[in-house]
């Protein structure tokens, strides 16, 4: 299969792709890549499907969005969070429809805060509750058997930097992920969330 992973350069980005390289080729796209793109600028995205041509899978292992207390959270901050981990994923599948070969597939990444909120987490338990909610409601209207789902982990071993925020949290592994990831591509799930951790 021909896969095309944004965010490859990013930690679950790169669980993906070790998940996925064995048989299959990978194409890998970032910000800062030898494929580059932002999702927050659709331009970005159509000139790198452009680039890219067809493929059988689009893997979108991105997202950022701030980490503040409800009460020092602006406007401004909501919209980041919205129009890059939300709006970036769903104009990668807009756009993408296009591009993804009949029967291929979509999956997307959310993460724990939609269903286990943490304090400053408030844009980020928002933005992961909207992309697991668009794939549910995208998947009963793909076109030509295509499938969309989520992978949504808990905080990262990996990522010691965030570890502070999820006391008490099953950390999990990049090969945990890398593997939902593999599972969504290449299994049946439509519309389907896995949640690691």
């Amino acid at each position: 299969m021909k896969i095309l992973i944004v965010g490859a350069n990013g930690l679950l980005g790169s669980g993906a792709v070790a998940a996925l390289s064995a048989g299959n080729e990978i194409i890998q796209a970032s910000r800062s890549g030898e494929v580059s793109v932002d999702l927050t600028d659709p331009k970005s995205i159509s000139a790198m499907y452009e680039k890219v041509g067809k493929v059988d899978a689009v893997i979108a292992a991105t997202g950022v969005v701030p980490f503040k207390d409800l009460s020092e959270l602006t406007l401004a901050d909501y919209h980041a969070g919205i129009d890059d981990k939300v709006l970036g994923q769903v104009e990668l599948v807009r756009q993408g429809l296009d591009f993804v070969t009949d029967g291929g597939s979509f999956t997307l990444t959310s993460g724990i805060t939609e269903r286990a909120p943490i304090p400053t987490g408030v844009v980020a338990s928002l933005a992961n509750g909207a992309l697991e909610s668009f794939v549910l409601a995208a998947a009963i209207e793909m076109p030509r058997g295509m499938r969309i789902n989520v992978v949504s982990p808990s905080v990262l071993v990996e990522a010691p930097g965030y570890h502070p925020y999820f006391i008490g949290f099953e950390q999990v592994t990049l090969e945990a992920c890398g593997k939902a990831y593999a599972e969504s591509v290449n299994g049946s799930a439509n519309g389907h969330t896995f949640k690691i951790g």
